[in-house]
């Protein structure tokens, strides 16, 4: 069986505070969310649909800056090397 490398690709990336969460698509910010996992949720959402037109996907959400999501939002480990891929999740 032959597979197709996909040569395009999305990161829906997850930034803001409480109230104000926003997906970013290639620097673009979308609607605003009341929390980190309606924002969340949005962003599997279109991911599925990018899955679905032959897009390699990324969705990069920062931890919560306490034990509770839904807190304020300090970018730690966004771009270090501790983000775990989806993929690599259990």
């Amino acid at each position: 069986m032959q597979t197709e490398t996909s040569t395009r690709s999305v990161t829906y990336r997850l930034r803001g505070t409480e109230g104000q969460w926003r997906v970013e698509t290639d620097e673009r910010a979308g609607m605003a969310y009341a929390s980190k996992e309606a924002a969340f949720e949005s962003a599997v959402s279109a991911a599925s649909n990018a899955i679905r037109d032959g897009y390699d996907v990324v969705i990069v959400v920062p931890g919560a800056s306490s034990t509770m999501l839904g807190v304020e939002d300090t970018d730690h480990g966004v771009d270090s090397d501790d983000s775990v891929p989806l993929s690599r999740l259990p």
